[in-house]
């Protein structure tokens, strides 16, 4: 037996990290803020409803967003979470990617979240950009939003299939010029009211919660100035700790001056202040207004775009975890992180469409938002525990603490939100049931069919296959027959595969390939071994697959394959004389088998309902053989029983002619 160990560059997606500096933070400022960086267009306008204008008030409540953005994005997610990370990979898949070999049972917390942050995909460009396109009607009353804003959606998702390298580059800089008026905008404003700053002082969130009787429930409304906190952990990958850390040194500041100047217009401007009025836009000079509707407009549609693009990152890990159905995934670029998943895509498109259509204004989305992406960082909180503890071995009392602290914080977030459940919050938490389901019975469906999955010695076998591959009586199936193995041994095969080989149609071959794909806990890289079983004849092939590498097991095999030939292990050539006297290469096929449920088999109801609801899902889902990038021509597709024996007692005799 002899191995190798080799590297394999995926030519389609290529590692491109901005580095730390300037020119790193720019970028990061594009890929990772749109989503928090847009939320001031509407946590003020979600606070206020005209009557509520009381200094104390609107002080508390400004100090509530300091304080919120403290805590939640700055010391959890910014100086602890992103440490938690996965090869230098972040978001909660990954995170549970780190321990599911650990603690098998946290995939129950990386579904619910992960579902949650889908739900949150399609609110967050409905919202987004419907603010941005409402300050027209300062501008003009009488113009009609949802038409512009389902415009800017169809070019959205239109020009995902195309990819996004070349605009993406001014995304950043774009996002510079947001961040930096909007906290010009908000310096200017604070001279007009200084007394703005005492929202500096923790002592006026005690205030706005105890002296307000309605103060606890819009603390779903301060929320929302945190929403995008989990995008700084999801993108980790694709700028870096250090460009995240620095860059929200300047985000947070801008963000903070541009809600004290809100604040403050709305404290010397009361006669002004309606429930329809939005400070974001009353703070903009007259003479800068409609650029400033432009550049929110802009800036909407990027925080759009990075959010789509960390859904399609989401969907590509959870295939790979198991945890959803196999789809189409496109690459249109070379940018790595930069994928294209067209069911996803028009899955959203549709969804968004359904959102400004039924919710009409963004302030009835608002209703609708923050529910959801609460329990996406309680359960991210959950998972960062297990991980300091089981992969940092960090002090109990420390991890004790964290927990505490950031549950109680966000369980009192979650309190808050659940008032938004009959007001809109119940279509992202019937999202995040959908989507959950569907993680919930792939995941399991999976699990049951390992359960009745039979191994066997492959030893035993080696022999008999020998022996197949020289008797020329039976007629020649290919030259090279090709087996996807589950098998983490190189000792043992499933059954069925040599009931394929063996008994179903004897299969002979000049070469027999048994390839297993290993998903590894790492984010990227991929590697191979070989261990040929019976010399010349008989071989496996083992991959190393990071859990974001799209399997394209036709690609990696022919690499395998033409170093195997190179290094002079194999010779593939026709065994045919008429052929091999030309130097032509043996044919290649592979055969898939899926193992269906067999309804003479009595499964207990639960595992019997998750079968036919995989059923269902499966039609969503593509074929095995294009999941792993292979040639259709060369396929065959088997089909065998879930499970060989019927358990099912039947109260069976025969009758003998000479009975009556």
């Amino acid at each position: 037996m002899s191995e190798s160990i080799n590297s394999l560059k995926n030519e389609k997606i290529e590692k491109s990290l901005p580095k730390f500096g300037l020119i790193g933070i720019i970028i990061t400022m594009g890929i990772v803020y749109g989503d928090i960086g847009t939320s001031p267009l509407y946590v003020m306008n979600a606070l206020i409803d005209g009557t509520r204008l009381s200094p104390d008030f609107i002080i508390g409540a400004i100090s509530c967003v300091i304080w919120t953005l403290t805590f939640q994005t700055t010391i959890k997610y910014v100086l602890i979470t992103l440490k938690a990370h996965n090869n230098g990979e972040g978001g909660i898949l990954a995170l549970y990617a780190l321990q599911r070999k650990k603690k098998k049972f946290l995939y129950i917390f990386a579904m619910i979240g992960g579902a949650a942050l889908l739900a949150d995909g399609v609110i967050t460009p409905a919202i987004t950009i419907t603010s941005a396109v409402e300050g027209l009607k300062l501008i003009n009353p009488q113009i009609s939003v949802i038409p512009i804003v389902l415009v800017i959606f169809i070019v959205l998702f239109l020009s995902q299939q195309f990819g996004t390298n070349i605009l993406g580059k001014s995304f950043g800089p774009i996002m510079l010029i947001w961040f930096s008026v909007i906290g010009t905008l908000g310096f200017v404003e604070i001279f007009e009211y200084p007394i703005i700053l005492k929202a500096f002082n923790p002592y006026y969130v005690f205030i706005f919660l105890t002296e307000f009787p309605e103060g606890l429930i819009l603390l779903g409304a301060v929320f929302l100035c945190t929403t995008g906190a989990e995008a700084l952990y999801s993108d980790l990958g694709h700028c870096g700790y250090k460009n995240i850390k620095i860059s929200w040194i300047f985000v947070k500041t801008t963000l903070i001056l541009n809600y004290l100047g809100q604040g403050a217009w709305i404290l010397t401007h009361p006669n002004l202040t309606t429930a329809t009025t939005n400070p974001f836009f009353s703070i903009m000079p007259q003479w800068f207004l409609l650029p400033g509707i432009i550049l929110a407009t802009l800036a909407s549609i990027i925080a759009s775009q990075a959010l789509l693009s960390g859904t399609f990152t989401l969907i590509s890990e959870a295939i790979q975890l198991n945890l959803w159905p196999k789809l189409k995934i496109e690459y249109p670029t070379q940018v790595k992180g930069q994928m294209y998943i067209p069911f996803v895509n028009w899955m959203l498109f549709f969804s968004c469409i359904f959102v400004v259509l039924f919710f009409k204004e963004s302030s009835n989305m608002e209703a609708a938002y923050g529910l959801a992406i609460t329990v996406t960082m309680m359960m991210t909180t959950i998972l960062v525990t297990y991980y300091l503890r089981l992969n940092r071995n960090q002090n109990i009392f420390i991890i004790s603490i964290f927990l505490f602290v950031f549950l109680t914080i966000e369980s009192t977030f979650l309190y808050a939100n659940v008032n938004k459940f009959m007001h809109g919050g119940w279509f992202s938490i019937l999202l995040s049931f959908a989507f959950g389901l569907i993680m919930y019975v792939w995941f399991n469906a999976r699990e049951i069919k390992k359960r009745y999955l039979q191994f066997t010695n492959l030893s035993q076998y080696l022999p008999a296959i020998s022996g197949l591959q020289k008797d020329k009586m039976v007629p020649c199936f290919t030259s090279n027959l090709v087996y996807l193995t589950k098998s983490d041994s190189p000792t043992e095969i499933e059954s069925k595969i040599v009931y394929s080989i063996l008994n179903k149609f004897p299969k002979r071959a000049d070469k027999y390939w048994f390839i297993h794909i290993n998903y590894t806990d790492e984010p990227s890289g991929i590697g191979y071994t070989v261990t040929k079983l019976v010399p010349d004849i008989v071989f496996r092939i083992d991959f190393h697959i990071g859990f974001r590498i799209s399997p394209k097991i036709n690609v990696f095999f022919r690499k395998v394959i033409e170093e195997m030939i190179l290094t002079k292990e194999i010779d593939i050539t026709s065994s045919f004389p008429s052929l091999r006297s030309h130097h032509i290469q043996g044919d290649f096929k592979f055969v898939l088998i899926d193992r269906i449920h067999n309804y003479d088999f009595d499964l207990k109801i639960s595992d019997r309902l998750i079968m036919k609801l995989q059923e269902l899902i499966n039609k969503i889902s593509i074929t095995d053989s294009s999941a792993f990038g292979l040639d259709t021509s060369v396929v065959i597709d088997e089909k065998v029983p879930l499970h060989h024996k019927n358990v099912i007692q039947v109260d069976l005799h025969r009758i003998m002619p000479n009975e009556n």
